[in-house]
C-alpha cells in the first residue's frame, strides 16, 4: 500500500470556500489511485485555509503525472464554487509536487491538473503529459478562438468571450460602486446647477480639490501633460511645424527675458502636444447640431522656474483667419476656451488611445494568444497569466456599458462611432518602438525634462522588470541559448498570433513575427508585463485626480472652438461645458472605476506556480526591488506639493482590471 499525503489549498478570496465535496484521483507514470474522497473532521474546503489528506494506492504511481479534480454536491444545497489555489502532494518516496490550479471549480468539472517543473514542448517525454497538453490548448481554442479578436476594429466579438479560469467577483463589486455614485451625481445634476459663474461647483459630493481651485493655472496645465492621466502627447519640440505659424513677436512675453523661441528651442525648453490623429474624424449630434473636435496644436514653454506652461494654441490643423493661434495675453475666457478645447481633445485621446486601446484591448490581444498557445506546465504561461487576472471578462463587462446609448463614450464630443475611427486609425500608426518606455521617451526627447515623475517611476520600474525579473533572470532558466527560442513551437505560435491579431499583421509596425534571440523574447516579455501593469496604472490610476473636475479634463464640449478673439465671456464658457445630465454621466464610470475593491493584486504579487528554487529566488528579488522603488517615491512625494503616486508599486494592480 502506498500513501500519498496531499494539501489542499482554498484561496483566500471572498466567497473562495465551499460545503461541496471534492474527490482526488492521482495519475502516474505506473498507475492511478482510486476516487478518493477528501473528508476530514469539520468543514474542509474554507477560505484562505490548507487541510492535510491521505490518498491511497494499491501500488507506487511512480512519476506523479497529473491530479484529477472533482466536485459532486453536498445533499441539496445550491450551487457552491470552490476556488482551489494548489495542492501539494507527497509521494511516499518523500519527492513533494506542486500542482498549482488558482481558478474556481463548480459542481460536474473535471479538472486535470499538471505537476512539476515548466517545460517547453519539446522537453516533453510522455505520451499521457503530450496528450494532456494537446487537450488543453484544444479545449481553450474553443473557448478563446481567434474570432474573439482583442481590438476595438473588430469589436462584436468581445462580447461572446467565454469564461476565464481566474474570474471572480470583481464584477459585483464595481457593479455596486456604479450604482452609488450615479446614483449621487444624479441627484447633483437634477437638483442643483453644476457649475456657477465662476465654474465652481456647489459641493454635494466629493470632487479632487487641487483640480477644482487650480483648473485655470497655467502652470497647473502644463504639469498635466507631464505627470497627469496622459503623459502620453508631449514631445520635445526642436522646430515648429509648418502648419503652426508661431512667430517669436507672439510668444517674446513668455519667454525668459533676452531669449528668443528659437533659442530655448535649441536648449530644448519648448514642447508641443499636437492632436493630428483627431483631424477628421466624425463628431456626434448633440441637440440637433453637429459637435466639434479641436484637433489642434498646443505649444509649450519649461520656464527657468522649470515650469512648463502653454504658450501658444491653435485649434485646428491648418492656419486661416477663422484659425487664429491663441496666446496668453488674450482676454481671460478667450484662453481658458482655447485650453479647455486643448484639453477636451487630450482627454478623448487618453480614454480612447492610451488607456482603452493601448493598455484593455491591447493587453487582452496578450492574454487570448496566451490562453490559445501557451498550455499551464509552459513557463511563459506561468510567467505571464497572473498579469492578464480579470482582463478578458472586465472588458467585456465594461465595453457593454460604455457602447451603451447613455455609455461614457457616446457622451465624448466624438461619440462611440468616432472613438472606433479614432483607434482604428491610432492602431495602424503604432510602431513596436512605442511599446518600450524607453526608446518612447528618447523619441520624444523627454529624457532630461525636470519633475517628470512619470518617467523617472516609469524607467525604474521597466529597469526593475526588465534586469532582476524576467530579461536576465527567468529567461535564462528557461532559455538557456538561442536553440531554446527558436526550438519552442508554442512559443512561435504566441508570437504569430499576437502579430495577427493583436496587431492586424501590421507589417509596417515592426511587430515581431517569431523569436530567434533570447534576448529578442526577454524585450517582449518585459513590454507585456509592463503594459498589463504600470502603464495602465499611469493612464487609469489618476483618473480621479484629474477628471473628476469636468472643466479640467472635458470628454465633451456643447459649442464649436472659438474662430475669433475677443468675443467670448464667462457665459460662453459655461455655455461650452457639458450640462449637469452629462456631466453625471461622464463622472459615474470615472467614480465607478477608481474605487478600491477588495481583490485587487499589487505588482509583484505572485500565485504560486514555480515550483523551481532558482524560480522562486527571483521572484523573491523582484518584490524586494518593488518595495526598495516603493520606499523611493514615497519618500519623494512626502516632499512634493502634489505627489506623483500613480506608478508608486505598492499601488500598481498586476493586471488590467478596472
Amino acid at each position: 500500500m502506498a500513501v500519498y499525503n496531499v494539501k489542499v489549498s482554498t484561496g483566500d478570496r471572498a466567497y473562495a470556500g465551499t460545503s461541496d465535496y471534492l474527490y482526488i484521483t492521482l495519475i502516474g507514470a505506473k498507475g492511478e489511485s482510486q476516487r478518493t474522497l477528501l473528508d476530514n473532521w469539520g468543514k474542509d474546503l474554507t477560505r484562505g485555509k490548507t487541510r492535510s489528506y491521505s490518498v491511497q494506492s494499491s501500488q507506487p504511481l511512480g512519476d506523479l503525472l497529473l491530479l484529477k479534480v472533482e466536485m459532486d454536491p453536498l445533499q441539496l444545497l445550491p450551487e457552491d464554487q470552490w476556488f482551489c489555489s494548489k495542492i501539494v502532494v507527497t509521494t511516499p518516496e518523500g519527492d513533494v509536487v506542486l500542482f498549482p490550479c488558482h481558478q474556481w471549480v463548480s459542481r460536474g468539472d473535471v479538472v486535470e491538473l499538471r505537476g512539476g517543473p515548466a517545460l517547453k514542448l519539446f522537453e516533453e517525454t510522455h505520451p499521457v503529459l503530450l496528450e494532456h497538453r494537446r487537450k488543453e490548448l484544444e479545449l481553450r481554442k474553443q473557448s478563446f478562438g481567434s474570432d474573439h479578436h482583442p481590438c476595438m476594429v473588430k469589436l462584436a466579438a468581445l462580447f461572446t468571450i467565454g469564461p476565464t479560469e481566474t474570474f471572480c467577483l470583481y464584477s459585483l463589486t464595481i457593479n455596486l460602486y456604479e450604482h452609488k455614485y450615479i446614483h449621487t451625481l444624479h441627484l447633483i445634476s437634477s437638483s442643483h446647477k453644476m457649475y456657477t459663474t465662476d465654474c465652481k461647483i456647489q459641493v454635494i459630493c466629493v470632487f479632487p480639490e487641487h483640480s477644482m481651485e487650480h483648473w485655470k493655472d497655467d502652470d497647473f496645465y502644463g504639469f498635466q501633460f507631464l505627470n497627469g492621466v496622459n503623459p502620453n502627447v508631449i514631445r520635445c519640440c526642436s522646430q515648429l511645424p509648418a502648419h503652426f505659424p508661431v512667430t517669436e513677436q507672439m510668444v517674446k512675453p513668455f519667454l525668459q527675458e533676452g531669449s528668443s523661441l528659437h533659442m530655448e528651442m535649441e536648449k530644448g525648453n519648448v514642447f508641443l502636444c499636437d492632436y493630428k490623429t483627431l483631424d477628421g474624424i466624425p463628431c456626434r449630434d448633440y441637440n440637433g447640431k453637429k459637435l466639434t473636435v479641436a484637433a489642434g496644436l498646443c505649444l509649450l514653454y519649461k520656464n527657468p522656474k522649470d515650469e512648463l506652461r502653454p504658450i501658444a494654441i491653435q485649434l485646428q490643423q491648418q492656419p486661416s483667419e477663422e484659425n487664429p493661434i491663441f496666446l496668453p495675453s488674450d482676454g481671460e475666457t478667450d484662453w481658458l476656451l482655447a485650453k479647455l478645447f486643448i484639453k477636451n481633445s487630450d482627454s478623448i485621446q487618453h480614454q480612447s488611445v492610451h488607456h482603452l486601446l493601448n493598455t484593455h484591448l491591447v493587453v487582452q490581444g496578450f492574454a487570448l494568444a496566451t490562453l490559445r498557445n501557451l498550455p499551464s506546465i509552459h513557463p511563459l504561461y506561468k510567467l505571464l497569466i497572473p498579469h492578464f487576472r480579470n482582463t478578458i471578462h472586465v472588458n467585456t463587462l465594461a465595453l457593454s456599458d460604455i457602447r451603451s446609448e447613455d455609455g461614457f463614450f457616446n457622451q465624448s464630443t466624438i461619440g462611440m462611432a468616432g472613438s472606433l475611427k479614432l483607434m482604428a486609425r491610432a492602431h495602424a500608426e503604432t510602431t513596436y518602438s512605442s511599446l518600450f518606455l524607453p526608446e518612447n521617451i528618447a523619441a520624444r526627447g523627454l529624457q532630461s525634462v525636470p519633475n517628470f515623475y512619470y518617467r523617472d517611476d516609469g524607467l525604474k520600474l521597466w529597469h526593475i522588470v526588465q534586469r532582476s525579473f524576467f530579461a536576465k533572470e527567468m529567461v535564462d532558466i528557461y532559455y538557456p541559448s538561442d536553440n531554446n527560442v527558436s526550438r519552442d513551437s508554442e512559443l512561435q505560435d504566441w508570437i504569430e498570433d499576437i502579430y495577427t491579431n493583436t496587431f492586424l499583421e501590421n507589417g509596417r509596425s515592426g511587430i515581431p513575427q517569431e523569436f530567434l534571440k533570447v534576448e529578442e523574447l526577454a524585450k517582449f516579455v518585459t513590454m507585456v508585463i509592463f503594459t498589463a501593469s504600470a502603464k495602465h496604472a499611469a493612464v487609469h490610476n489618476g483618473q480621479f485626480d484629474y477628471i473628476g473636475w469636468i472643466p479640467n479634463n472635458p470628454m465633451m464640449l456643447c459649442r464649436p472652438p472659438p474662430s475669433t478673439k475677443g468675443r467670448s465671456s464667462m457665459e460662453t464658457l459655461l455655455e461650452t461645458l457639458p450640462n449637469q445630465a452629462t456631466t453625471a454621466k461622464l463622472l459615474s464610470p470615472i467614480c465607478n472605476v477608481c474605487q478600491e475593491v477588495e481583490d485587487l493584486v499589487p505588482l509583484g504579487s505572485y500565485p504560486e506556480r514555480f515550483g523551481e528554487p532558482l524560480s522562486r529566488l527571483n521572484l523573491a528579488a523582484f518584490q524586494g526591488d518593488l518595495a526598495y522603488l516603493s520606499e523611493e517615491i514615497t519618500k519623494r512625494n512626502s516632499e512634493l506639493l502634489l505627489p506623483y503616486e500613480y506608478l508608486n508599486p505598492a499601488q500598481i494592480e498586476n493586471s488590467v482590471v478596472s
